[in-house]
């Protein structure tokens, strides 16, 4: 098995940077789209030979280092008791958002291999699938990101319902995030077990907190978590990924992490300074340069990579996900100039 990826999070020596993207397996991909003409997007998450399907399709096509489980960070809110929709042009749509004592009390913290058996059925499929290829790394979202949703209903300008809670009724926020730090660790564990060799908890808005606020009402949860997986599976890299971190840098430094995933909007050089040598680094191509004329292209990931070398480690990333407009050929270009310009 190719284990370049496994190595760096470790910050161990390789003989290239290993590259996988955000959201690899997904709708810029034309054997995606014939999968999903069967199905829609939530039957496609909770159908094991399909979810393994599509987690694979990058991985032949690209030429990634490594795999990421196709899911969705909500799968666990439903789990929780939610009642979960995925409007085309809304996105996910939680109807009852969670605002009251009495309705964080209704939430479960699910059993994974009771709620969502279904995840853990694709993780065993796949890694038979890629026992000769690359690892697997299994995700959920943070807390934080999570408690969004839950509490607006689904996305948000503003997240003012989330921000009046935290500050007007911060008794109630606590109360849901550390039900959300239970069901996140024991979804991430139940995932290693049943074959995941990496995770990556992903925080899509920790970056709409101000520092302080990071520092006081999410920090505390994904270092637990963090604490709580290194204790349990110490052998298997965690990688936190704070979208818009670069306000935030210094705290996110404090998760625990062995990976720190970095969005576009700061310098991948400068991220390294603030995070220091202790930690690998993942990330962090703006995914609107998978549009740049080829040699283009190829000079942003030369200049990404001669930064990335000051790090412990790097894992060369998108700094969010792949756009659904993305050409399939800029993204295999985009893995190929990785692979050609860091080889040892």
């Amino acid at each position: 098995m190719n284990d370049t990826f496994l190595k760096a999070c470790r910050g161990e020596e390789v003989d290239y940077t290993p590259v996988w993207f955000m959201r690899q397996a997904g709708r810029y991909l034309p054997e995606y789209q014939a999968v999903r003409e069967q199905v829609d997007f939530l039957t496609l998450c909770k159908t094991p030979e399909l979810a393994a399907k599509v987690t694979l399709q990058p991985v032949d096509i690209l030429g990634v280092d490594a795999a990421i489980l196709f899911s969705d960070i909500l799968i666990p809110v439903e789990a929780m008791g939610m009642h979960l929709e995925f409007s085309e042009k809304k996105g996910p749509v939680l109807s009852e958002p969670v605002r009251t004592k009495s309705a964080v009390d209704r939430l479960i913290a699910p059993d994974t291999e009771d709620s969502m058996p279904f995840v853990l059925d694709t993780i065993k499929i796949l890694r038979k699938e890629l026992e000769k290829k690359v690892p697997l790394i299994g995700f959920s979202g943070a807390p934080f990101t999570l408690a969004t949703y839950i509490i607006e209903g689904g996305s948000s300008k503003n997240f003012l319902n989330t921000k009046k809670m935290m500050f007007q009724g911060r008794a109630v926020f606590d109360y849901l995030m550390k039900k959300l730090t239970r069901t996140v660790i024991s979804y991430l564990s139940s995932q290693i077990i049943a074959g995941a060799q990496a995770v990556q908890i992903f925080d899509s808005w920790a970056g709409i907190l101000a520092p302080d606020d990071y520092k006081e009402f999410e920090l505390p949860y994904v270092k637990k978590i963090v604490t709580s997986l290194k204790k349990q599976h110490p052998e298997t890299p965690v990688i936190y990924f704070a979208n818009n971190c670069a306000g935030i840098i210094k705290e996110v430094k404090k998760s625990g992490a062995d990976v720190i995933g970095i969005d576009w909007r700061i310098d991948i050089a400068d991220a390294i300074k603030r995070l220091g040598k202790k930690v690998a680094v993942q990330g962090n191509l703006d995914p609107c340069a998978l549009f740049l004329p080829q040699e283009e292209l190829e000079k942003k990931v030369q200049d990404m990579l001669l930064k990335g070398k000051s790090a412990k480690g790097h894992i060369f990333n998108l700094g969010h996900g792949i756009l659904p407009e993305t050409p399939v050929k800029n993204a295999i270009a985009a893995v190929e100039a990785v692979h050609k310009y860091s080889k040892k």
